[in-house]
C-alpha cells in the first residue's frame, strides 16, 4: 500500500523517532518495533526523505547488543555532529539488568560515525546511568545540544526524582561536557514535579524564544512545549501547549531552512479495531511548526503532504446553508470518497452555534461512519464515530456516557465566524487540521469506506467551501516503506512499554 507522506516499515512499526537534518536531507532514525515474542532485541533503523513525502528505507543504524549487552535494546536518543564526526546518544536497556529499585536499569551510552553515519562504533567506556538523586531505572532519551553561549554541550535526560509522590517525580536531568566524552551532573534543567515523566525532550531555537519539547508519559500521553526568553527559563505555558492529542507521540524535531518539522508517530489499536487499546509505536507521521507572532506555535501537515491531494472528487455547493435552531442537519456526497483523500471544508459559523463538523466514511444516511465535531460553546475539537461499543443487548447500551474518544479532543478557540477543517484520510490513518493550527490524529479502522458530508446541530452554519480531494496518482519508488499487515501478535504494547 503507498501511504506516500506518512512512514512504516513492511511486518513492523515505528516507535520514537530521532531527527537529524543535513545537507537538506532528513535522516530519521527511529525505534523498530516488531512485537515479536519472545522479545529480540530494538535496534535503530533509518529512513531518508528530502521531499517530505517520499521515505527511503536505509536498513539498520545501530544493531541491538545481544542478549547480554546493557543496549540490547537500543532506545531513544539524538545525533549530534563535532569536527566531522557524527556522535550518537542512546538508551541502552537490558530487561536482565535491574537497578537498585529493581527495575530494568536504563543507560545513557555512546556511538561515533566517521563515515556519513553508514556505521556506528560503540563506546562502551562512555557508559554512565543515573546521577546522585535519580531513579536508575528512568535514566533515558538523552539529548544532546550545543550551548554556544556556554561554550559547552548540554544533555537532557529523561529522570525520576528517588523520592516523593510517585506520579509527580518526572524531571529533566542535565549533565554538561566539554568533549563529548566525560559528562558531568548539573541541576535539573526543568523540574515542574508534575508528572510520571517527561519523555524524548528537546530545546530548540526560534528567533528570540526557546522551545522545550518533552512528551508526557502520564494521564494524557501527549507531547507538549513550554516557551522561555532563555535557556534559564523561566518557561512559560502556552493556553494551547500540545502538539496533537493521545494518538500522537514522542514527537522530535529538525530544522531545514527555517522550517520547524516534527516527527512522531500515529498509534496503532490492538487487533485493528477502533475499539482495540491504544499501542506503543505505529506509523511515522510529520507536523510543521509555525511561530505566531506572540512566539506561540501553530501546527499542521506540511505543505508538501498536502500538495499530493490534487484530483477534485466531489464537493458540496458553496453557500449551503444548513441550520438547525433546535435540531441536528446534515449533507452528504452522492458517492463515496477515496480510501486516500484530503477535506478542506470552511464554515461561516452563527454566534451560539452547539455543534459543526464534517462526517467522514458515512453511510447514505449519514448516521454511522466518523465524526469530527467542532463544538465553540466548549471550544473544542472533538472525534466520535457511530455506532459506538455496545455494553449489551438493550437500546440504551451504547456508551452514551462516552459522548467522543475523550483521549482526543483538542482545544482551540471557535468564535463565531469563518473556521476551517482541513482533513487528510489514507488507509486507517486521519489527521485533521482546524484553522491551521490545531492537529488531531487517529486510526479509521472499522469503516473502510463512505461518503463526507457536514452537519450542524443547535445552530446555523454557512458552508463557504467543501471539497474532497484525491491523492495524484504515482508509482512508489520499490525502496519506499509502507504499511504491514495486522500480526496476529500485536499486544496492547502501552502496558509493556512502561518499562522502556
Amino acid at each position: 500500500m503507498n501511504q506516500r507522506g506518512f512512514s512504516q516499515p513492511n511486518g513492523a512499526w515505528i516507535g520514537d523517532v530521532i531527527p537529524w537534518q543535513e545537507d537538506g536531507v532528513f535522516h530519521l532514525f527511529y525505534l523498530h518495533e516488531t512485537r515479536r515474542t519472545p522479545k529480540e532485541g530494538m535496534p535503530w533503523r533509518r529512513v531518508v526523505t528530502s521531499n517530505l513525502v517520499d521515505f527511503t528505507d536505509v536498513g539498520e543504524a545501530i544493531a541491538s547488543g545481544g542478549p547480554a549487552a546493557d543496549d540490547f535494546n537500543v532506545y531513544t536518543g539524538s545525533i549530534v555532529v563535532a569536527d566531522g564526526v557524527h556522535h550518537a546518544f542512546y538508551t541502552g536497556q537490558n530487561p536482565r539488568n535491574t537497578g537498585a529499585d529493581g527495575l530494568p536499569l536504563q543507560l545513557v551510552m555512546h556511538a561515533t560515525s566517521t563515515d556519513g553515519m553508514t556505521s556506528w562504533q560503540r563506546h562502551p567506556a562512555d557508559t554512565f546511568g543515573a546521577t546522585a538523586g535519580y531513579e536508575t531505572a528512568d535514566w533515558r532519551d538523552p539529548f544532546v545540544f550545543w550551548d554556544d553561549e556556554a561554550q559547552l554541550w548540554r544533555m537532557l535526560i529523561t529522570a525520576r526524582h528517588a523520592d516523593g509522590p510517585a506520579r509527580r517525580r518526572g524531571v529533566i536531568a542535565q549533565c554538561t561536557s566539554t568533549d563529548l566524552v566525560n559528562w558531568d551532573a548539573a541541576e535539573p534543567f526543568w523540574d515542574p514535579r508534575r508528572y510520571i515523566a517527561h519523555e524524548c525532550p528537546e530545546v530548540f531555537r526560534i528567533g528570540d524564544w526557546w522551545y522545550l519539547v518533552s512528551s508526557e508519559f502520564s494521564d494524557a500521553f501527549t507531547t507538549r512545549y513550554r516557551m522561555a526568553r532563555s535557556l534559564q527559563g523561566p518557561w512559560i505555558t502556552p493556553e494551547f501547549d500540545s502538539l496533537d492529542g493521545r494518538a500522537f507521540y514522542a514527537a522530535k524535531s529538525a530544522e531545514r531552512d527555517g522550517r520547524r518539522l516534527f516527527f512522531g508517530w500515529i498509534a496503532s489499536r490492538d487487533g485493528a479495531t477502533d475499539d482495540g487499546a491504544w499501542q506503543w509505536a505505529g506509523t511515522m507521521s510529520v507536523l510543521e511548526a509555525e511561530q505566531r507572532e506572540d512566539g506561540t506555535l501553530a501546527f499542521h501537515p506540511a505543505a508538501e503532504f498536502r500538495e499530493l491531494f490534487s484530483e477534485e472528487r466531489g464537493s458540496l455547493a458553496a453557500g449551503t446553508e444548513l441550520s438547525a435552531p433546535d435540531g441536528y442537519r446534515d449533507i452528504l456526497t452522492a458517492d463515496d470518497a477515496p480510501s486516500a483523500f484530503r477535506l478542506r471544508a470552511r464554515f461561516d459559523i452563527a454566534d451560539g452555534t452547539t455543534e459543526v463538523g464534517v462526517l467522514l466514511r458515512a453511510s447514505a444516511d449519514g448516521d454511522e461512519g466518523y465524526v469530527l465535531r467542532l463544538e465553540p460553546k466548549r471550544g473544542r475539537l472533538v472525534f466520535d464515530r457511530w455506532p459506538r461499543r455496545s455494553t449489551g443487548t438493550e437500546q440504551w447500551q451504547i456508551s452514551g456516557d462516552v459522548p467522543f474518544a475523550v483521549e482526543l479532543e483538542r482545544a482551540c478557540r471557535l468564535d463565531a465566524g469563518v473556521h476551517e477543517l482541513d482533513v487528510i484520510v489514507d488507509g486507517d490513518l486521519c489527521v485533521a487540521t482546524v484553522d491551521d493550527a490545531t492537529v488531531l490524529s487517529t486510526r479509521l479502522y472499522d469503516h473502510v469506506s463512505g461518503r463526507v458530508g457536514a452537519f450542524v446541530g443547535e445552530g446555523t452554519v454557512t458552508v463557504e467551501a467543501f471539497t474532497v480531494f484525491a491523492r495524484e496518482q504515482a508509482e512508489p519508488d520499490e525502496s519506499e516503506t509502507s504499511a504491514p499487515e495486522t500480526s496476529a501478535i500485536e499486544t496492547s504494547a502501552l502496558a509493556a512499554s512502561i518499562t522502556r
